[in-house]
């Protein structure tokens, strides 16, 4: 058993390096291929994720933490996206890992390029499922095709904090006395597609957890988080040389395809699975098999070290 490992499912907290808390949970088999899993906007460490019996199956050790701000972890006030790369550093030490791989969903897309693009010497692989693009993209209307709540979310991150924190810390409190409020207030946005994924119970009960344990301290990561996404990234998404996956619905409204594709044309040699009749939240049942990929694509990695 690797430093620092323990019980799986059970909330731990390692140090980062300027001294915050970092709280995170592991699931699946321990001696499995580590997976670091940046959870969506709002979010947690719960998820959503495969049982632990589905990651056993596929041979994964999934590890996610509270993004600062977020459930356990201690707020960085003005983080970047790419600050992501240090926590996910920190954990790993904490854990004895020195190579593992990154999935990222909704708003933990962006969190894991910046690992890819910061961490190209321990990322052996990396997936991202329908993520945004920087805000700062040469030739990308960021707006176009963005459902009308996220375009005032993030001009206000731009524009106006003051109507941000507001916002943000009354959604926040009606998600505390109904975790699906946040469902229900973007229901008129859905895409059909979205409202049969989000309406099996399975998905509701993951989503449910996972709205609850983000914000139940505060709306601070949320809020931090959008921020993030509104202004400059810090890396490159060029950067990245790890085998990358990107997955999109085509129909998104919250993370528009023109992001994806813009994307797809950043990232030299990306794997690219556009879905024509899928929307946003399709993203969480895929997850077992991109956890599949990420194994291989790993094994893959090292097999072609070993052997140059």
């Amino acid at each position: 058993m690797t430093a620092g490992a323990r019980e799986a499912g059970v909330a731990r907290a390692a140090r980062s390096r300027d001294g915050r808390e970092l709280v995170f949970d592991s699931w699946g088999d321990p001696q499995g291929h580590p997976v670091f899993l940046l959870h969506g906007t709002p979010g947690s460490r719960q998820g959503p994720r495969p049982r632990s019996m589905v990651l056993y199956q596929l041979g994964i050790h999934l590890i996610a933490y509270d993004r600062p701000g977020y459930g356990g972890s201690t707020r960085k006030p003005g983080r970047q996206v790419v600050d992501a790369a240090a926590d996910v550093a920190d954990i790993a030490q904490f854990l004895g890992l020195d190579a593992f791989s990154v999935v990222g969903r909704s708003g933990g897309g962006p969190h894991a390029l910046a690992c890819a693009a910061k961490l190209s010497d321990r990322v052996s692989s990396a997936a991202v499922l329908v993520s945004l693009a920087p805000p700062d993209a040469e030739e990308l209307d960021w707006f176009e095709g963005m459902t009308e709540s996220n375009v005032r979310e993030y001009r206000n991150a731009r524009e106006n904090l003051t109507v941000l924190r507001s916002t943000l810390v009354q959604n926040a409190d009606a998600m505390r006395a109904d975790p699906m409020s946040v469902l229900k207030d973007l229901d008129d946005e859905m895409p059909d597609v979205d409202r049969n994924v989000v309406a099996d119970a399975g998905i509701r009960r993951m989503l449910h957890e996972n709205f609850q344990a983000g914000i139940k301290q505060s709306a601070d990561g949320w809020i931090d988080d959008a921020v993030a996404f509104s202004m400059p990234w810090g890396f490159d998404p060029k950067e990245i040389t790890a085998p990358t996956l990107l997955w999109h619905g085509e129909r998104d409204v919250f993370s528009p395809v023109k992001h994806f594709t813009w994307l797809a044309g950043r990232i030299e040699h990306a794997t690219v699975v556009l879905e024509p009749s899928a929307a946003h939240f399709a993203a969480v049942p895929v997850l077992p098999k991109v956890l599949g990929w990420l194994r291989e694509q790993a094994k893959t990695d090292a097999a072609a070290i070993t052997t140059a």
